[in-house]
Order: structure tokens, then C-alpha cells, then sequence
């Protein structure tokens, strides 16, 4: 019984993590987008996204992410064959990468709320698909308990992000030549 609950507390905080990171990486897009607004629009546009981000970044994504660790830890603990089984490893792997992702993301929140602009909205948006892929993989190798399984899912997603990528291009390239056309 103390397995299940500390498993659901597990996924409880791996759930709002993930919603954490993905929420983030929407606001520094829109934050960076303000970056093009006239005055008084961007700075009270930067100043709301500071203030999302901070209390997202801290409030809510952090505690998650230490949290879903803690409780992972446990569940470890509670189940340690766990860590016989390679698609574990590739699982630990993946949270590694995860962790990586977080500590980038955090990098680009500090530099943002130090009113800095690395990174076009382009280049957030794909950094945006890097939390979904890894998604994908831990949720397939936790269901199919396969190392190599997790695979599939992944090139799945990919082609899928790669297809939605395509037709957002081929969309913004018909919207320029239709705003075009009528100038």
C-alpha cells in the first residue's frame, strides 16, 4: 500500500513538472516576443512575463522537480530490482537529460529576468519539443519496460514535430504571401 501512494505522489509532481517546464518555455517566448513591442507595451509586457516566470519557476516547477526526485528515490528504495533492469537505466538516463533541460531553462529564466535576450522565439519553440521528447521516452519505457522500446515512441514524436513544423512554415508562407498580395 505505501508503494502506490508514494508511486501516484510520484506522478502527482513528474505530472506538474512536466506542466512546469513546458509552460516556462511558453513564457520566455512570449517575453522575448514583447521584446518587439513599442513603449509602454514592452515594459509593462516584461515586467507581467517576469513576474509569470518567477513565481512559475520557483512556486511551482522547482518544488515539482525536487519532489518527483524524492519521491523516485523512494520508490527505489521501496523497489530496488528496479535497478537490475536496463530500461531503468535509459529511464535515469533520460531524467539526467531532464535535469539538464531544467538547469538550461533556468539559465534562460535568469537571463531574462536580467532583461536578456539570447534565443529567438524560433529557437524557443524547438527547445520547447526537447521536454516532449523526453517525455515521451520515460513514458514509454516506464509502460513497455523495454530499453529499447522507448525508440518508437521517440521517432513517432519526431516525425510528428518535424510534420507540425512543416505546416506551421508552410502556413506563415502563405499568410506573408496573402498580406502581400494585398499591399
Amino acid at each position: 500500500m505505501e508503494y502506490l501512494y508514494v508511486k501516484s505522489l510520484h506522478i502527482i509532481f513528474v505530472v506538474t513538472w512536466f506542466a512546469g517546464l513546458f509552460y516556462i518555455v511558453r513564457l520566455f517566448i512570449y517575453h522575448t516576443e514583447a521584446e518587439e513591442k513599442e513603449e509602454p507595451t514592452r515594459a509593462i509586457l516584461q515586467k507581467q512575463y517576469k513576474l509569470m516566470e518567477k513565481r512559475l519557476w520557483y512556486i511551482i516547477t522547482w518544488p515539482s522537480a525536487i519532489l518527483a526526485s524524492l519521491f523516485a528515490f523512494y520508490l527505489l528504495y521501496l523497489l530496488p530490482h528496479y535497478l537490475e533492469q536496463p530500461w531503468m537505466w535509459v529511464k535515469l538516463s533520460f531524467v539526467l537529460a531532464l535535469y539538464l533541460y531544467h538547469y538550461i531553462c533556468h539559465r534562460i529564466f535568469e537571463q531574462l529576468q536580467n532583461n536578456v535576450c539570447k534565443y529567438s522565439t524560433m529557437q524557443l519553440r524547438l527547445w520547447n519539443e526537447v521536454a516532449t521528447v523526453i517525455l515521451f521516452a520515460v513514458v514509454f519505457l516506464v509502460v513497455l519496460k523495454n530499453a529499447i522500446g522507448w525508440i518508437w515512441g521517440v521517432i513517432g514524436i519526431l516525425l510528428f514535430s518535424i510534420t507540425l513544423m512543416m505546416m506551421v512554415k508552410l502556413y506563415k508562407r502563405l499568410r506573408a504571401k496573402k498580406d502581400w498580395e494585398k499591399q
